[in-house]
């Protein structure tokens, strides 16, 4: 992963602007996921086919229990200014009414549901600085796949934002089950989850 360092100031208003114009400017390969966190413009390299598979499994599920006026989204962006970051989750549930807006990206506190799935050479940024900035934005939920947690594949639920912290609400190694709650009802084999 590449990293473009952008003014260490706090991004409000037009600098703010500033990081949104780099990002957009900035030239990556095709597959590879831009994102701003902590003010830092990252580029990631396009994820491996195991990542994609869970992401796969993990949106057909949702699929047959989400309401009709909303989307499960691969590559839309959720804008989290007041933590300096635009992230792109591997998955983002939201009402479709939200993407009306012109643009590449959305309030992150429209969103009902993210999922990011870690890869190994830049899970931190899934497990610290995005669990900030969802929490902090008021995301309810946040699934947090880790195939790569402390050599156990874990998949953590976490729920109730409160001052930039989330509960965790379920957490099971890969194997176990995990239930979403309302508005989802949902529950997650893991088992059938690819490592690796």
């Amino acid at each position: 992963m590449s990293a473009l360092t952008v003014d260490p100031a706090s991004a409000q208003g037009h600098e703010w602007d500033d990081l949104v114009r780099i990002r957009e400017e900035t030239d990556a390969p095709e597959g590879c996921k831009v994102e701003i966190i902590e003010g830092i413009v990252t580029v990631a390299p396009p994820p491996a086919n195991s990542h994609n598979h869970i992401a796969d499994l993990i949106q057909r599920r949702l699929y047959s229990v989400i309401p009709e006026d909303w989307g499960i989204y691969q590559t839309l962006g959720v804008a989290v200014p007041s933590k300096d970051g635009l992230y792109i989750p591997d998955l983002v549930v939201a009402p479709r009414a939200v993407l009306s807006e012109p643009g590449n990206f959305i309030p992150a506190a429209a969103a009902e549901l993210v999922v990011e799935i870690t890869s190994k050479a830049n899970g931190n940024h899934d497990r610290i600085q995005k669990v900030a900035g969802y929490a902090q934005a008021g995301v309810p939920l946040y699934l947090l796949i880790d195939p790569w947690h402390s050599g156990r594949p874990t998949a953590t639920l976490l729920a109730e934002p409160a001052d930039g912290t989330y509960r965790i609400l379920s957490s099971v190694e890969y194997g176990g089950k995990l239930t979403l709650p309302d508005p989802f009802d949902l529950e997650l084999d893991t088992g059938t989850f690819p490592v690796g």
